[in-house]
């Protein structure tokens, strides 16, 4: 396979360094492995922290700035960031006001985090926890203990980092992140295995013709096989999973993201048809946002999230933000 790389023991350290260079307005930490706000620690706000593994880009380092993440901490590709790396990112941006850890529900992703935030609270640092555990999929996964933390995860942290800009106290951020969490539901589907640096090559069998309903952000089994589907198809079996678990009461933001190496030509028209099965499911819908925010290397392929919101989280969700990879309103 063809990559734009060195090596591959240097692939996050370089693209960290090439961050920095493009980002002046983040510092950027490629040793320790910590992503932060310029102007961090704000006074009186809480910080917000979250990180996984390389490989999902924009997500979590290109969602650090204002209304959004304080920091992000990057581990290798794949691989869950160690506790000191939560430690360091806790520590940079705690103004005494508290942190809330944003942690996809991975099970080494739990487990640090855990840790991080015992060893952040033996120095002082209040710390809340929020878990995203979005996947309508599967139960169990190959890194997973329960549901999946997936495209929800951007609405989890773009309405607490709002909430968190606005001076509110931790308690209320962490409840605010745990109400987005529990209206949200995704489901994503490959139409191509992911292919790591490491390993150089796909990383599961996916035959010509064929596509995988349910599948994760690391390449992980989804639900079934099943020969190639038009988009209209792929829509009414994945937005009909979603539904099938969420019943949605208000309007919902819809993300329809790419998972690396789907074309917006694809997704837009993919979402054409989400927007047509909603529309025959009698679902409003208040906002929608397309293209690659939770991806898996070069994978191609989407996934559709839901977010069901009343008045308070669609305000915060319209909220001015500026990172790199999310930006309105400034």
């Amino acid at each position: 396979m063809k990559m734009l790389i060195n090596v591959p023991e240097t692939v996050v350290a370089d693209a960290l360094r090439g961050m920095a260079a493009a980002h002046p307005e983040l510092t950027v930490d490629v040793e320790n492995r910590v992503v932060v706000r310029k102007d961090a620690p704000v006074a009186g706000k809480v910080g917000l922290v979250s990180g996984g593994g390389s490989g999902h880009e924009p997500l979590h380092g290109g969602f650090v700035g204002p209304g959004m993440l304080s920091a992000a901490c990057p581990g290798e590709v794949f691989t869950s960031p160690v506790p000191d790396q939560m430690l360091r990112a806790a520590a940079a941006v705690d103004s005494g006001a508290g942190v809330l850890f944003i942690v996809k529900n991975y099970t080494g992703d739990v487990l640090n985090f855990d840790m991080a935030a015992e060893l952040a609270e033996d120095e002082g640092i209040q710390v809340a926890k929020v878990l995203v555990n979005d996947d309508v999929a599967v139960t169990d996964s190959l890194y997973t203990a329960g549901r999946r933390g997936t495209g929800a995860t951007l609405y989890v942290e773009k309405i607490a980092g709002a909430a968190a800009d606005e001076g509110q106290p931790l308690e209320r951020v962490a409840a605010l992140a745990k109400q987005v969490n529990e209206n949200s539901r995704s489901f994503g589907v490959a139409l191509s295995a992911v292919t790591t640096p490491a390993k150089g090559s796909p990383t599961f069998d996916l035959p010509a013709g064929e596509l995988e309903l349910g599948i994760g952000i690391h390449g992980e089994p989804g639900r079934e096989r099943r020969p190639m589907m038009t988009s209209g198809e792929i829509a009414d079996f994945a937005v009909g999973a979603i539904l099938d678990d969420l019943t949605p009461r208000n309007p919902v933001l819809v993300l329809v993201n790419g998972m690396g190496a789907t074309p917006l030509l694809e997704l837009y028209g993919f979402n054409a048809e989400v927007q047509r099965v909603l529309a025959e499911r009698g679902v409003p819908v208040a906002r929608v946002l397309v293209g690659n925010y939770v991806t898996s290397l070069d994978m191609a392929g989407a996934s559709v999230t839901l977010c069901q919101v009343d008045e308070e989280l669609l305000r915060l969700y319209d909220a001015p933000v500026s990172t790199p990879g999310l930006r309105w309103g400034m």
